[in-house]
């Protein structure tokens, strides 16, 4: 049958005064990855908000935070404002529409308070989605950049109506729900909801449930019960998501269907509401409750600091390597100008950390990222600086040199570089932070808030880090880094074997976040890490894992899979390895965990040092010695080759059997009431 012409253009407006960016960008997993529906986002400067389309209002939140449009096309469109802003329970939307209300591009819809949502340490984009992306769209151009509210910013291409029709057949049974033959007689929404109820862990399991524009939110009693493939596998979800204590099933357009439809088989749990006794994190009594509970939000405030600027320190580093190759080739000299640009290019990364890290910290814990990026600018100010290198007139009270003094009481900065590559304290400070704002924005009269609020902030915040809590911490990760380096410089060699082996036991837990700012603080001073030059090993094994599962095994969707997991790996990144294959078939990551221990253990025995942050074969520039090529750039292929080799033939012949695969397979059929889980 062949393609009828497209159909009408659609034109998208802006709902906002901001800058036009790609889905793609906009911070949720589920929108960007277009599961709910091709569009855009915008950040906003303004809180006014206006129609995006010429169209009738057919859905306004309670929440007040998403509005849905149907044009007369057929084309349906969802305007989300903010990011998990549902949360914040409608306190920052004043909506002026109701549904039925008939809507011109540009006209006014009501507006939100940007400081409320940045202040609850929520984003504030507004994400546009033509949410029958599949039956209706067939192109959408967007034009990115700055603009205005209700300026033309898109153009929605739509199908012909046979390509339409067509579509819309073909789409049915994914998006409808379990529309198959079930021994319980459930079909559509209804068998749909019985799926996930069980495999959330059955009724009893649910504390209260509620709903946002594309996702059923659960609090559930017991997390560990849930199974979080069973559920994501299930004909009519997206995918499965954790956060703020929530177990998010991401349905899409239908999910206030799947919702009323769950709502009816939890006859113990009331529609849309929650428990006020519900706590999202249960309150330790012990001891080593509190101990875990600090720990686990030590690493998310890691975490959630660091992995905005994982790629940056990636590239920083390959761009190091690179000079030090121009460097040894002659290319370029020490004493040219074309040095120090590139220099600059590589290093202001590392130098400035405690600015880009107080913002991303701030971000996560709440904070006012632009007031915190400030307080990381003290740290690594030029004058502060200087006064680090101070030598004359120095105190010194046992270990602890006072090189400084802050209206005459004595001040301790870190020898060399005062904070300057540092991460720990500021975000220490982003953390003093998210403390002090709450209680001037409740002190502080609101005509001089906007510059009293910040200059208090600003002062106490830095002095506090300054003559307190940046030594001290200092003191703690300096004697982690310590005793790390005691082990590698003790015997290298046993350190690679151990650390090669066990390392990427932590990446499951998240537990190598407090190992990562180890590494950054060691690259940036001395200027290398042995530490580092272990775990690119480990990367590396982790990849020739997925390759032999990509090479020797028939089912084609692990296939898919498994290719863009093992380049992933060979460039640094194991998580999609690990978690996608790895850890989820026969014995893959015990085989792979063995080639990181022998690329480990030749590691320590070829006195591999490296200069770089990017790990695996992707990161060869990083084991450049700056000072003259030598030999830890060959030990590094040898290395490499081995934890590749030995990983890839332990798996191929000892990791998995073929029949591993069939019977996931097989019970995937089960869970699902036999029926293939529909491809994402």
């Amino acid at each position: 049958m062949s393609e009828p012409d497209h159909g009408p253009e659609v034109l998208i407006a802006s709902p906002v005064t901001g800058t036009v960016i790609d889905l793609a960008d906009v911070p949720d997993p589920v929108f960007s990855s277009k599961a709910v529906g091709d569009g855009l986002g915008v950040e906003p400067n303004d809180g006014a908000i206006v129609s995006p389309v010429d169209a009738t209002i057919t859905m306004v939140a309670g929440t007040g935070h998403a509005i849905g449009f149907k044009s007369e096309s057929g084309l349906e469109v969802l305007l989300h404002l903010g990011v998990d802003t549902v949360e914040l329970e409608g306190a920052p939307f004043d909506l002026s529409v109701k549904v039925g209300d008939a809507v011109k591009a540009g006209d006014s819809l009501g507006t939100m308070d940007l400081e409320a949502v940045r202040t609850a340490g929520k984003a504030t984009t507004a994400i546009v989605v033509l949410t029958n992306t599949i039956t209706h769209l067939a192109g959408l151009s967007v034009t990115t950049g700055k603009t205005e509210a209700g300026a033309a910013i898109a153009t929605a291409t739509l199908k012909g109506e046979d390509k339409a029709s067509t579509g819309a057949a073909g789409t049915g049974a994914e998006v409808g729900g379990a529309d198959g033959e079930r021994t319980d007689g459930l079909t559509g929404f209804d068998a749909t909801a019985a799926d996930i109820i069980a495999g959330i862990g059955g009724p009893d399991n649910v504390r209260s449930v509620l709903h946002c524009i594309t996702r059923v939110r659960f609090y559930l009693k017991d997390e560990s019960l849930a199974d979080d493939e069973a559920v994501a596998d299930l004909d009519g979800v997206i995918d499965v998501a954790k956060a703020g204590g929530q177990y998010q099933v991401v349905i899409g357009p239908d999910v206030v269907d799947v919702y009323d439809a769950v709502v009816a088989q939890l006859p113990n749990v009331g529609a849309g509401e929650q428990d006020a006794d519900v706590e999202l994190v249960e309150r330790p009594t012990t001891l080593w409750g509190w101990v875990k509970l600090g720990f686990s939000s030590l690493i998310g405030v890691i975490t959630g600091s660091m992995i905005p600027v994982v790629g940056m320190l990636a590239a920083s580093g390959i761009l190091k390597g690179l000079l030090a190759l121009l460097m040894q080739y002659e290319v370029v000299t020490e004493a040219s100008n074309t040095y120090h640009f590139i220099d600059a290019m590589s290093s202001s990364m590392f130098f400035f950390l405690p600015i880009i890290i107080g913002f991303t910290a701030a971000k996560r814990l709440g904070a006012d990222p632009i007031v915190v990026a400030i307080i990381g600018g003290v740290l690594c100010y030029p004058s502060v600086v200087d006064m680090s290198k101070n030598t004359d007139d120095v105190i010194t009270v046992g270990r602890t040199v006072f090189n400084s003094d802050f209206f005459g009481i004595p001040v301790s900065l870190p020898a060399g570089n005062a904070y300057a590559y540092s991460i720990f304290p500021i975000i220490v400070g982003a953390w003093l932070a998210s403390k002090i704002e709450p209680w001037l924005k409740k002190t502080l009269p609101a005509v001089i808030r906007p510059i009293f609020g910040p200059l208090i902030e600003i002062f106490v915040v830095s002095a506090l880090i300054l003559l307190v809590f940046g030594p001290a911490v200092m003191l703690v990760s300096g004697g982690i880094a310590a005793v790390i380096n005691a082990i590698l410089s003790f015997n290298y060699t046993l350190a690679g074997l151990l650390i090669g082996g066990f390392y990427q036991c932590l990446v499951i837990f998240g537990l190598h976040w407090a190992v990562i700012p180890i590494i950054s603080s060691e690259l940036a001073s001395p200027g290398y890490s042995h530490l580092n030059a272990i775990v690119s090993a480990t990367m590396i094994a982790q990849g020739g894992g997925a390759l032999a599962v990509w090479l020797r095994v028939r089912d084609a969707r692990i296939k898919r899979m498994a290719a863009p997991a093992t380049i992933s790996a060979f460039c640094g990144v194991t998580e999609p390895a690990m978690y996608g294959l790895n850890l989820k078939y026969g014995r893959i990551f015990i085989t792979a965990s063995i080639g990181g221990a022998v690329g480990g253990l030749l590691t320590g025995l070829l006195n591999v040092n490296m200069w770089g942050f990017t790990g695996g074969f992707v990161g060869f520039p990083s084991f450049v010695n700056p000072d003259g090529m030598d030999s830890s750039f060959t030990g590094f292929w040898i290395a490499g080759a081995a934890a590749l080799l030995v990983s890839f033939l332990c798996t191929y012949f000892f990791g998995f059997k073929q029949a591993d695969f069939d019977k996931e397979r097989t019970v995937k059929k089960v869970r699902l009431g036999n029926r293939e889980p529909v491809a994402k």
